[in-house]
């Protein structure tokens, strides 16, 4: 008779031993590989609460003024779906009326500004012949609410309507122009009704594309301003100027709008020797307004020769 194997209890339990040994070297290994993805969803979380600070710092503009810097300045206020009120300015151009209604520039300024601090942009396109728009972002300013992208837009799109009401506005000659962050709303309100021009200022392809810089997933962005999608299919003149020293939005941003605008009529890019906050530079300050000049009188209808007409009819007010 041939004896049966029998089981050694020893050996049993060191095979036990060692497999739960393996499991619990593979559970370290399993935690130890989590960990920074636990780490990362709340770096991305606490990303995705604070980025309305990030983008919309109104707490650094300057406060509002106690009277608006040019006399001729009308306010306009509306009262939004929850009760909360916002403002915009409105700057009549020269010798505008309803027997010589004027082409008009709405303005939209950068994260840290405020409509009451832009007499020089203001004054320019004054000296040009354009009555200007200010529409004021939601929690800067003299205006209520929360900043964003939505807010931003449907205040806009009343202002603009409002603005068509005028007789002494001329609804074909409507340009838009936005610096640094301001280029995302002119660019979305060029989405919904086309201007006559639209000018982006050191401006960028899409707020989306700075979540790249965070090393965060695009779709967290709340308020993308996908610049770049409106660009694509724009069909109106677009200038586009930038600083060559610009760290803050660097120019390969206006590149890649210039090469983006492919139906455009007409691209014009601009550089200028300096960085973002000093666009264009003291000494460059002429020859900007010259070529924004230049740009849409070739380009959007503007005729510098009744500007200049205008100009020395009606001299506008300066701040005093």
């Amino acid at each position: 008779m041939t004896d049966m194997p029998r089981n050694d209890p020893d050996s049993a339990t060191s095979q036990d031993a060692s497999l739960t040994n393996r499991r619990r070297r593979k559970g370290i290994v399993a935690r130890i590989a989590l960990y920074p993805l636990i780490l990362y969803s709340i770096y991305c979380a606490v990303l995705f609460f604070v980025q309305d600070g990030l983008i919309f710092p109104a707490q650094m503009a300057a406060p509002p003024l106690k009277f608006p810097p040019i006399k001729s300045t009308l306010e306009w206020q509306r009262t939004r779906d929850d009760g909360s009120k916002g403002v915009a300015w409105f700057i009549p151009a020269p010798g505008a009326s309803a027997d010589n209604p004027r082409p008009v520039t709405i303005f939209f300024h950068g994260n840290a500004e405020i409509i009451d601090h832009q007499v020089p942009l203001i004054e320019g396109y004054l000296r040009i012949g354009c009555a200007v728009l200010l529409p004021e972002y939601p929690g800067y300013g003299r205006s209520e609410g929360a900043p964003g992208q939505r807010a931003i837009m449907e205040d806009a799109e009343y202002f603009v309507n409002e603005l068509l009401k005028r007789s002494d506005v001329d609804a074909a000659r409507i340009y838009l122009h936005g610096r640094s962050i301001g280029g995302g709303p002119a660019a979305q309100l060029a989405a919904i009704r086309e201007p006559a021009a639209l000018i982006l200022e050191s401006t960028f392809t899409s707020m989306a594309s700075f979540a790249d810089g965070y090393f965060a997933p695009r779709f967290l962005v709340r308020h993308p301003f996908r610049t770049d999608r409106v660009v694509e299919s724009l069909h109106a003149p677009l200038l586009i100027m930038h600083g060559t020293r610009d760290t803050l939005i660097p120019p390969n941003h206006a590149h890649e709008l210039q090469k983006l605008a492919a139906q455009s009529t007409h691209v014009h890019l601009v550089e200028y020797d300096c960085g973002h906050v000093d666009f264009p530079g003291r000494e460059n300050e002429d020859d900007c307004w010259r070529k924004i000049e230049t740009f849409l009188s070739e380009n959007a209808g503007l005729d510098p020769s009744r500007n200049r007409t205008e100009n020395r009819k009606t001299r506008q007010d300066s701040p005093s």
